[in-house]
């Protein structure tokens, strides 16, 4: 009996997919990444939003950690990517916003010249999970595409497919590509069918270390009524849209709890952006308008909250800084992953700009080794060229920031604004001119100083171009008017 029981705790650790090498850790917590999409601060109620109420988001917060610095990048395509990688945007290239499948060209998300988590996840040991919207790759040129990135499991929006126009659809009646193709849900509303893709994965790998990558379609454009609300203007469907957010915050938490797997789950809540301009919210008392596609404080400073149980103690607050570069490195550190001797499927290694947050988690803000924290990019600044996509800018604007002051940078690689963000958390007035003090003048050298280290060209997207189709965008002079 004693050698039967052996034998099948052996089968049990070598696991039943005999393609790929896996190193299981005993101690490795499940992660779970929601990120919704383009929702700032002052439409949480947890950091002092004053329109909505988001009791399932607040819950979340009061039995974890609240960070209030961490940086995401201003729009879509350049969050994305960094956090996939960790690598900012001048090292992986998509600094601006890229709809692949909607201008195609043979761009893509290229796994085997960038960094990517999903597959390095899928090395340590994790069963790996997507659903939601991915925009990097176009699924009708490579429907394996989420495979080589290393996801066991995706349902995913397929974008804006050009071309089909159903595929347009992420809310009502969804254009969704899962392993079985891509199909238009009658009658269902995306957000559900994502929500309930994800449960279903908890519910089926509990007894797993489990990576679930959960990009939120919601609240993005179009504002759109939600099974629970109606509203004729647009603020009462953002507003809908926000609620609904919270119903499935609280409907993923309640799946954890269900799978008896909570305590050893760490779930990160964040945002890839600030909201819409064309919302305005109020936050402690402040009128916000909407940041994103700016390098404001309300379009890169993202709603940020850590849970993890057995780890963090409920109710904490961390002024650590973070941007979504960390988040490559941070995931590998917690599945046990030498950061140090890490690289790439194909032995290729890459530089990785970002930095763990593991023990910011564990021992609070002090053990953070974060200094500044970067926001670049966004925009529609890139075209098609006969060489592929092309950035417009060589080096294209950024932001630098520590706990208390920014700096924003120009295309010219000089200073141009500097705010003391404790006094003027509205960025209304520029100290570039009164650097008047010691302590002024020690931080606007020690954030300059940063620059020396980034290079002195931004990177386009680097990829082996797909086969050309029929719907491509064309390369016409005009839009290689600005070209470098």
């Amino acid at each position: 009996m004693k050698n039967l029981i052996l034998f099948g705790l052996l089968l049990s650790l070598m696991g039943c997919n005999n393609n790929r090498t896996t190193t299981v850790t005993p101690s490795q917590p499940n992660i779970i990444f929601i990120m919704v999409d383009d929702l700032g601060k002052e439409w949480v109620s947890h950091y002092g939003a004053e329109n909505i109420s988001t009791p399932n988001i607040d819950a979340l917060a009061a039995s974890g950690m609240t960070f209030h610095n961490v940086y995401s990048m201003p729009q879509c395509t350049p969050t994305r990517v960094t956090l996939l990688t960790g690598q900012y945007p001048f090292r992986h290239g998509w600094v601006n916003h890229w709809d692949v499948p909607r201008w195609g060209d043979g761009a893509h998300f290229d796994e085997e010249m960038n960094p990517s988590i999903g597959r390095e996840m899928q090395k340590s040991g994790y069963t790996t999970c997507i659903a939601g919207k991915w925009q990097i790759d176009d699924f009708r040129v490579e429907p394996d595409a989420l495979t080589k990135n290393g996801f066991d499991e995706y349902c995913m929006w397929t974008g804006y497919e050009t071309g089909i126009e159903a595929s347009i659809n992420r809310y009502q009646d969804p254009y969704i590509f899962t392993k079985q193709g891509s199909n238009s849900y009658k009658g269902e509303f995306g957000p559900d069918v994502f929500k309930n893709f994800i449960i279903d994965f908890i519910a089926n790998n509990k007894n797993k270390p489990m990576f679930i990558y959960y990009p939120m379609v919601l609240t993005h454009t179009p504002f759109v009524n939600t099974p629970l609300d109606s509203a004729t203007d647009n603020l009462g469907k953002h507003k809908a849209m926000v609620k609904y957010t919270d119903k499935i915050t609280g409907e993923i938490i309640q799946a954890l709890d269900d799978a008896g797997i909570r305590e050893n789950t760490l779930v990160i809540w964040t945002t890839d952006n600030g909201t819409t301009g064309a919302i305005t919210g109020k936050i402690n008392g402040r009128m916000v308008k909407g940041g994103k596609a700016k390098t404001i404080e309300s379009g890169i400073n993202a709603p940020f909250i850590a849970s993890w149980p057995s780890k963090i103690k409920p109710n904490q607050v961390s002024d650590a800084l973070i941007d979504f570069s960390d988040f490559y490195p941070t995931f590998l550190d917690l599945a046990g992953v030498d950061l140090q001797k890490q690289s790439s499927g194909n032995s290729k290694t890459f530089k990785i700009d970002g930095q763990s947050f593991k023990n910011a988690l564990l021992e609070g803000e002090e053990a953070s080794g974060r200094e500044w924290i970067l926001g670049m990019g966004g925009g529609n600044h890139a075209a098609l060229t006969k060489n592929g996509v092309e950035n417009q800018y060589i080096f294209r604007d950024r932001v630098l920031r520590n706990k208390k002051y920014k700096l924003y940078i120009n295309s010219k690689r000089e200073a141009e604004s500097f705010y003391d963000l404790q006094l003027d958390p509205e960025e209304k007035v520029n100290l570039i001119d009164s650097l008047n003090s010691e302590e002024r003048k020690n931080n606007f050298q020690q954030l300059y100083k940063v620059l020396e280290s980034f290079p002195l060209i931004d990177n386009d997207p680097m990829y082996q171009a797909n086969p050309a189709q029929a719907w491509d965008v064309a390369v016409t002079e005009e839009s290689q008017k600005w070209k470098k």
